[in-house]
């Protein structure tokens, strides 16, 4: 074993000696674990200046906890890369840098659920030390970095590994990243922090880790790219309206196209771009923009997912299907996607409403798209004395009709001086009524408990 241990030291210095070039000159005629321990050394020191601790009051429904996680100076201006779900719902965040020992108030210049990137601005009299930015594309499996963070608040804690993997699709909804894998400790509270490669340029943002020794990273090319458009407005993506699956080789040598890849569409919205342009459910996407679809796994739809959405909206792309085994082509002019991360409106009495997306209504398999989603009803409210329950769908507030979203709030202003009156909600199949009674005392319709008013 130690013969092993210094073979292996013995490699790295001749890595690092025969490199040329670079910082990694100064540290050639240094004996191997010297040269290993200098270097991680220095890029530690060099980065942790950039490395930020944040912390977050955040909102749950009629509860609110404080979150802390990690993140690192994008710019001497004072924009910080962090996580999506580091910020989410928060309602107050703050930033604090290493070697000061004031908080800064942060500003959430916008943030993407899709690929748990969030851009922060903190306003400071003087530059702050920014990272260096570096790529991921180059990035090799096998290679060191270091993940540095503030897990469970340990500021600035480095921690070193290797590059596991590379455009790891973790099949978690709504996301459509490609994930670096690494075995460098991503722990709670580390979420947000750089991943670095051995000359201290950052490669990615951690974002979750999954047990001991795996980590994912999203790529800084991803994150960049997300920073740019929120910085713009707004996050902007590709839309096809369908869902898909994995072309499997049984698949294909059962619909007798064996050589083909691809994906099999499952189903087409209504209205959407895909159904304009003429496709069906059951055809076999082949080829989208000139490019042939390869998914055989569940976790190769990513790619596919990923390029539509690197489409821009109104661009028209020529894509080619097979139809009960005859191939064909189609023109499809590409939408803008509908919003992913679904608004929200509290009520004054004890409910929560969000706007229905297509992923609500795929994910409850709710039979309307137009209405307010009711997601959580508070114990003892007055929307769970009317016997209001988490998964209605309200569609009318007394005679007004509800939408979206707007409607929603329209009509609950207008209703502010109203002692009593109806929602007309949507129970999967049946319709039901609900009377709002705010003179009476509030109940709870789970357990028969009344409060005193």
């Amino acid at each position: 074993m130690r013969r092993r241990a210094v073979a292996l030291l013995t490699l790295v210095g001749v890595v690092f000696a025969c490199s040329g070039g670079g910082p990694l000159n100064a540290f050639a005629a240094a004996k191997p674990h010297e040269t290993l321990e200098a270097r991680i050394v220095e890029v530690a020191e060099r980065v942790k200046p950039s490395v930020v601790h944040i912390e977050a009051i955040a909102k749950f429904n009629d509860r609110r906890k404080q979150v802390s996680g990690s993140g690192f100076i994008a710019s001497s201006e004072g924009h910080v890369l962090t996580n999506h779900h580091v910020i989410d719902n928060a309602e107050k965040v703050e930033v604090s840098v290493p070697g000061r020992k004031k908080k800064y108030r942060a500003r959430i210049i916008g943030s993407d659920l899709q690929t748990d990137v969030a851009l922060l601005r903190i306003d400071t009299d003087d530059a702050l030390p920014a990272a260096e930015l570096g790529s991921s594309v180059d990035v090799r499996v096998g290679q060191w970095v270091l993940a540095i963070g503030n897990p469970y608040g340990l500021d600035g804690t480095v921690s070193l590994g290797i590059v596991s993997a590379k455009g790891r699709n973790l099949e978690i909804p709504e996301l459509i990243n490609d994930f670096i894998q690494t075995d460098a400790m991503i722990d709670r509270g580390s979420s947000g922090g750089p991943l670095v490669d051995l000359d201290g340029r950052v490669v990615g943002i951690n974002s979750r880790g999954q047990g001991r020794g795996i980590g994912f990273t999203i790529p800084i090319e991803t994150a960049l790219e997300v920073m740019q458009q929120l910085e713009g407005g707004g996050i902007e993506r590709g839309f096809l309206g369908i869902s898909v699956q994995p072309l499997d080789r049984d698949l294909a040598e059962y619909f007798g196209i064996p050589d083909v890849t691809g994906v099999v569409v499952n189903s087409v919205t209504e209205a959407s771009p895909a159904e304009r342009a003429g496709l069906r459910t059951g055809d076999i996407l082949h080829r989208f923009d000139s490019v042939a679809i390869e998914a055989e796994q569940d976790e190769d739809l990513g790619n596919f997912q990923r390029r539509v959405a690197s489409v821009a909206p109104g661009k028209p792309v020529e894509v080619e299907i097979f139809r009960a085994g005859e191939r064909k082509s189609f023109e499809v002019v590409v939408g803008a996607q509908p919003n992913v991360d679904a608004a929200e409106v509290e009520s004054d009495l004890g409910f929560h409403v969000q706007e229905i997306t297509a992923n609500l209504v795929r994910g409850h398999r709710l039979v309307t798209d137009r209405g307010a989603f009711v997601f959580f009803v508070a114990s003892g409210s007055l929307g769970r004395g009317a016997g209001l329950r988490v998964g209605d769908v309200i569609e009318r507030i007394d005679d007004q009709p509800i939408a979206d979203l707007e409607d929603f709030r329209a009509a609950m202003e207008s209703m502010a001086s109203k002692e009593r009156f109806l929602l007309t909600a949507r129970r999967a199949e049946d319709t039901v009524f609900l009377l709002i009674k705010r003179d009476a005392p509030t109940a709870d319709v789970e357990n028969g408990s009344a409060a005193a008013p």
